[in-house]
């Protein structure tokens, strides 16, 4: 395994996702993109490792109008 710092998934798309708290460009969460700056490279490789797995959050359609109205009467 190599000791070079894995580069940051940034994409320049900061948007948090309501409902489940990670960015829509680089699928971290809020705590792991204030984190990265002092996080060692395991613990960026950690982060990068989990990724993958997070693409399907953001991808389900979360139903337009009658979703949002669905959930504010919750």
């Amino acid at each position: 395994m190599s000791d070079q710092a894995p580069l940051s998934p940034c994409v320049q798309i900061c948007v948090i996702h309501r409902e489940s708290g990670l960015c829509t460009g680089c699928l971290r969460s809020r705590d792991e993109i204030a984190a990265w700056a002092t996080m060692d490279n395991a613990a960026r490789r950690a982060v990068m490792e989990r990724l993958p797995e997070r693409e399907g959050l953001l991808r389900q359609r979360r139903g337009g109008r009658a979703g949002r109205l669905a959930r504010s009467n919750r």
